[in-house]
């Protein structure tokens, strides 16, 4: 490692020492992946309720909405969100069957989409979803994945002890996992497809007798010099280039489709031995055959998530030996905060706070393993990424396609107050590619849409919004983002704006809501409800001037009346509240 790594690894880690925090969290990156594992895999993050008729169903999706809530006030913009577990899957799938996760039972529909509702659910609240796949591991040599799977490719698996796994050599590996990928990409808004397991297992049968099995189907080898540890050059060269292949053939085939999906991997920790340390045998290119400079120098990747689930000088200068070896690309350290937990390691919590100040010292993001031992707040993980390390959004890094265009600056951006609330609208023009939007908000003019500090709504899909100012004065800026990831120039509230008298909201008392027409007489006929994105909510009776809203969620929505015609009309805002608590 460079000397000026070293040093400046020392130099980060006597600061955190010495308890000299103030820059880093004075610094507060507008730009960092925050992201978590939320696996699926026996229920370990989610599902903990079984779908197994339609009120459990409703609780399944209850449960994973509290769990996005929870996370998005932390601050984590990206879920990594297990899809494929073993041969199996959490969607309506044409190729694999139904993982037991979500019924108890192999095979069996929850009864509804969870990937669907998962990405919705994300974005809404303004995060990116990715379907985490593992590649290779297939599940007991009898489970229920790995059995579909060798009726129907009966030499794809090899079975290594009592497990089956994809076996790499295989020419058709690549086909098939490119083909799950395929139909995620084509038939889901899934902002990106994340690899894990993309490497050849630690126990992996003979490696001589597997090379010759490829000689004998003419795939083409260089036998080179054999380097220290004993394995012939010529093999790992060409169990690198048969990892190397499924991640080409993945990368070509969701792009074709969506070429803004982003494909990502989960990496071994470090990426190789280094000049003054060493990776103790477990490393990405020689171990698990990853040879993610390839991969980096061939633009098959626009994310690596390396696990780096290690201590001391087995994490610090391996991170940096990523970011100088990046070129760019995006590289989000994977942090173990499992090993907070006393069943797993029992690791101060000063240990995982320092990881994430160096990594993001060096212009580097983090993913946490796994979501529930964040959720759980273990030794005070939640509590300090929400309220210290990360109190403000951050947006997710573009993916720097040159070759695409910038997104258009919404228009007509205006302001008006309504009930304690500034009601934020704009236009967009849906051409220019700009899909979602960021707001910023500041008591100065212009709003400086560099200082993360004033995001108040990151990748919000309506071009409408409701905020609460308090008692300040404060003036907005827009943005449009396109699906790249890339922000266009900000469209800046006029300076000159005069704020209109502030109008009543529609009273209701939680319960009931009451309307009267023109004339002050009780309303009757039908009204719409539509929350603040101008999604339709509801249509409900009014009779005698009141519509029972026990049903509708508390919150922000507009009222509108409907004609006999069925056309509506906007009759003002109301704000439901129970027990005089905001939510």
């Amino acid at each position: 490692m460079p000397l000026c790594i070293a040093a400046l690894v020392k130099t980060i880690m006597f600061a955190e020492t010495c308890k000299a925090q103030s820059a880093q969290f004075g610094n507060h990156p507008k730009y960092e992946v925050r992201a978590v594992w939320l696996t699926t895999l026996g229920g370990l993050d989610w599902p903990k309720n079984k779908a197994v008729n339609t009120s459990s169903s409703e609780k399944q999706k209850q449960e994973l909405t509290l769990v996005l809530d929870k996370l998005k006030a932390a601050g984590i913009n990206t879920v990594l969100f297990q899809t494929r577990i073993r041969a199996t899957v959490i969607y309506p799938s044409a190729i694999e069957p139904w993982d037991a996760c979500l019924t108890g039972m192999s095979k069996q529909s929850p009864g509804y989409d969870p990937l669907a509702f998962a990405i919705d659910e994300c974005h809404k609240r303004g995060m990116e979803i990715q379907a985490w796949i593992v590649v290779m591991p297939v599940g007991k040599w009898n489970s229920a994945g790995c059995i579909a799977l060798r009726r129907k490719h009966p030499k794809l698996v090899t079975k290594n002890g009592d497990e089956g796994y994809i076996d790499p050599a295989r020419p058709e590996a690549a086909t098939y996992i490119a083909s799950i990928c395929k139909e995620i990409a084509n038939r889901y808004d899934i902002d990106g497809i994340h690899l894990d397991y993309i490497r050849y297992p630690e126990t992996w049968p003979d490696r001589k007798k597997n090379i010759q099995k490829q000689k004998r189907r003419k795939h083409r080898i260089n036998v080179l010099t054999s380097v220290k540890n004993g394995t012939d050059n010529a093999e790992l060269k060409l169990q690198q280039d048969n990892i190397t292949a499924i991640v080409r053939a993945v990368h070509d085939g969701i792009k074709q489709i969506k070429p803004w999906v982003k494909l990502s991997c989960a990496t071994i920790g470090k990426s190789s031995d280094l000049a003054r340390f060493s990776s103790k045998g477990w490393n990405a290119l020689s171990k698990g055959c990853q040879d993610t400079q390839k991969w980096i120098n061939a633009n098959l990747v626009d994310q690596l998530y390396p696990m780096m689930y290690f201590r001391g000088n087995n994490f610090y200068p391996f991170v940096f030996d990523w970011k100088e070896n990046s070129h760019g690309l995006t590289i989000v350290p994977g942090t173990g905060i499992y090993f907070l937990s006393q069943q797993e390691g029992n690791w101060p919590a000063e240990e995982i706070k320092r990881q994430l100040n160096v990594a993001r010292g060096a212009g580097m993001g983090f993913a946490f393993f796994r979501e529930r031992f964040l959720r759980d707040d273990t030794k005070g993980i939640y509590n300090y990424t929400k309220n210290i390390f990360a109190p403000y959004p951050a947006l997710i890094p573009s993916m720097g396609k040159s070759d695409t265009a910038k997104a258009s600056a919404p228009k007509n951006l205006n302001v008006r107050p309504y009930g304690g609330y500034d009601i934020l609208s704009w236009d967009s023009e849906p051409t220019a590619g700009a899909t979602t939007f960021n707001v910023y908000a500041s008591t100065r003019w212009p709003v400086d849409t560099a200082d993360a500090r004033n995001i108040i709504a990151a990748r919000t899909l309506s071009t409408r919004i409701a905020l609460k100012p308090g008692n300040r004065k404060l003036y907005y800026a827009v943005t449009g983002v396109n699906r790249y990831g890339t922000e266009s120039t900000p469209t800046q509230q006029p300076k000159t704006d005069t704020k209109p008298r502030t109008s009543h909201l529609i009273y209701n008392d939680g319960l009931h809501l009451t309307l009267a027409d023109t004339n002050k007489k009780p309303y009757n006929g039908y009204i719409l409800i539509k929350d603040i994105a101008e999604r339709e909510v509801n249509v409900m009776p009014c009779v005698g001037g009141q519509t029972d809203i026990s049903g509708v969620a508390e919150g922000f929505y507009s009222i509108y009346t409907l004609n006999s015609k069925g056309t509506a009309h906007r009759i003002g805002f109301t704000e439901i509240r129970r027990n005089n608590i905001w939510h």
